[in-house]
């Protein structure tokens, strides 16, 4: 909403700053004198907030989760300190091109709409914001009907269940569908800024496919082939490894509700601007125009498949990912 840039990453700062039942300091010792963790982060459709625990230590941090995201109070002394942490945290992304650059990118995308509006805000609606302001938007999108609850681990799901129904006896209440804004019309164009920068920091993309969309997935594949994280990317073998004109390329699909995003990023000398957008025009025809023989097909879904495996030994991306998923696709997906 307008006005309100940057306010659920602010909320999700300040929930640590004191509950009805807890101040500052018994949410952070909460799980740390038990050797657990506390986290959270936002993005731009959702704000998460976990924990990682011993798994005796569960009913306390289903109990310490379940305080801060329904009955934090925001007081305004506690705000007033995090604004100055939020704004440091605002000025050290506007330092970093190489990161802002997608977010400027996002406004050019989808102006008009929330999409296009900086998770972290600018400093000066940050320093505005209050203990109303906080507590009016959490009681909007802070509701059981609106909240997943992800628990991964060696937990009886019955008894998980019992103890969010006695913290949350309301948590059965029908959801209250909040209504998306309206994607506005694409209006494609070229923005060249001008920056005291060592380095041009070059981007190029479109919008993409939303995450009920089942061309999704190819889109993903064809990105992953492109510019994904592997050093046999297309992108990476043309642009770093044959003409040494980059040290990152990448190309990154995101996909929202409704919408979504795909681009290529790469920092280069300003000199070689134009025969690295020729490169990447170039692999960008050849995909267009070439299709992928079996070979080159099944190696890629192997590829994949890979990295996944791999990124599911890292146990608290995996349970965030599978919780993100279950919050897209319901319950019908995982009951196959």
């Amino acid at each position: 909403m307008r006005g309100e840039e940057g306010l659920a990453h602010f909320c999700e700062h300040c929930t640590f700053k004191g509950t009805e039942h807890r101040n500052a300091m018994d949410v952070i010792n909460e799980l740390e004198s038990v050797g657990g963790e506390l986290n959270a982060y936002t993005t731009k459709e959702g704000t998460v907030y976990y924990a990682a625990i011993l798994k005796e230590h569960i009913r306390r941090a289903v109990d310490l989760l379940t305080d801060m995201v329904f009955h934090s109070i925001y007081p305004q002394e506690e705000l007033d300190k995090e604004k100055e942490v939020v704004c440091d945290e605002i000025e050290s992304f506007n330092d970093s091109p190489a990161e802002l650059i997608y977010d400027e990118f996002d406004t050019l995308v989808f102006e008009g709409h929330p999409l296009g509006h900086n998770i972290l805000g600018n400093t000066d609606l940050v320093r505005s914001y209050t203990t109303l302001d906080a507590l009016r938007f959490t009681k909007k999108y802070y509701r059981p009907d609106n909240t997943i609850f992800f628990a991964y681990g060696d937990i009886d799901f019955k008894e998980l269940i019992s103890m969010i129904e006695q913290l949350l006896p309301n948590c059965t209440t029908p959801k209250k569908e909040i209504p998306l804004s309206e994607i506005v019309p694409y209006q494609p164009r070229t923005v060249i800024r001008h920056k005291k920068t060592h380095q041009a920091h070059v981007m190029v993309g479109n919008r993409a496919y939303p995450i009920h969309d089942k061309r999704r997935m190819a889109l993903y594949l064809l990105n992953n082939i492109l510019g994904g994280p592997g050093l046999n990317a297309r992108l990476n073998l043309s642009m770093r490894e044959c003409h040494g004109l980059v040290y990152t390329v990448e190309s990154t699909m995101v996909s929202y509700e409704d919408t979504g995003m795909w681009n290529i990023y790469f920092g280069c000398d300003p000199e070689d601007i134009n025969q690295c957008i020729r490169l990447v025009r170039k692999e960008l025809d050849l995909l267009t125009q070439k299709k992928l023989s079996e070979e080159e097909l099944t190696a890629a879904k192997q590829q994949i498949k890979g990295q996944i495996a791999l990124a599911c030994d890292h146990r608290e991306n995996f349970a965030l990912d599978f919780g993100k998923s279950f919050l897209h696709y319901g319950w019908e997906k995982f009951s196959r």
